[in-house]
């Protein structure tokens, strides 16, 4: 089977929802052993249900990845039963604002998810990654990583964090047998947006949604399944001269847009 993960065990934070629900249903389907990393109980057992009803492997930790502590706790764990042979630091929280309406808590909150989170991962994978010599990283950046984006202030840069942390821990680890990249979506239709759009345009929901829908060029937001396909290639032996680099998933926009 192309694109095989049978007898691999993969790590994704952020995994009972959206983007990472996707990935890890669509690992399990080609044979990995997941396992979801989500703060949201509720979200990460539904999903490890769902895994398990299309007879998948799947099993949820509670985590706080911003939790260092926590965090490697939980590779600990795993390591003892598994080999660990992928991560994917798909965690991640949202904040719209220039820097004029951007405070310091916002800045740290975000900093504590979606940057030291994902540093977290890395550094509790690494050395199992190392003691193997193989592993595979994929890190879920953003457009807001490589243009910029209105009242994204805090938001961009953390995802701007992530991109170059992609890039020096495959410049770092590639002698050790470790591959490293990046996924840039643009917006995605997942449950945050709808969210989104009903808490700040109650009354004209339908349009708005139309109108997110049309800022990529491609006419239509992507599907969480979309990321996920990208991910799987990524994570899969066919890709295995594939480390560095960063794949933006957006419809267009980076470049079609000027």
């Amino acid at each position: 089977m192309i694109f095989s993960l049978k007898g691999k065990t993969a790590i994704i934070t952020g995994g009972g929802s959206g983007i990472g629900k996707a990935i890890a249903t669509t690992f399990a389907k080609q044979g990995a052993h997941v396992c979801i990393l989500d703060f949201n109980t509720d979200n990460g057992n539904t999903t490890v249900s769902e895994i398990e009803k299309e007879k998948g492997s799947a099993n949820f930790y509670q985590c706080d990845v911003s939790n260092q502590e926590q965090v490697e706790g939980i590779f600990k764990e795993l390591a003892q039963t598994n080999t660990i042979d992928i991560l994917i630091n798909n965690a991640g929280i949202a904040h719209v604002g220039n820097i004029e309406n951007t405070n310091p808590d916002d800045l740290d909150r975000l900093y504590n998810v979606n940057i030291k989170g994902v540093y977290n991962g890395m550094k509790a994978a690494i050395p199992y990654f190392k003691k193997q010599n193989k592993g595979v990283i994929v890190n879920m950046a953003s457009i807001a990583s490589s243009v910029g984006i209105s009242d994204r202030f805090a938001y961009s840069m953390t995802k701007g964090a992530v991109l170059t942390m992609t890039y020096s821990v495959a410049k770092d680890y590639v002698a050790d047998g470790i591959r490293c990249n990046c996924i840039s979506p643009a917006r995605v239709h997942t449950p945050f947006v709808d969210g989104f759009i009903e808490k700040n345009y109650p009354d004209n929901q339908a349009e708005m949604f139309e109108k997110l829908s049309k800022t990529q060029p491609i006419g239509r937001m992507g599907k969480p399944e979309e990321i996920a396909h990208l991910a799987l290639y990524l994570c899969s032996d066919e890709a295995s001269f594939i480390t560095g680099t960063d794949f933006p998933i957006d419809g267009g926009f980076i470049k079609l847009n000027g």
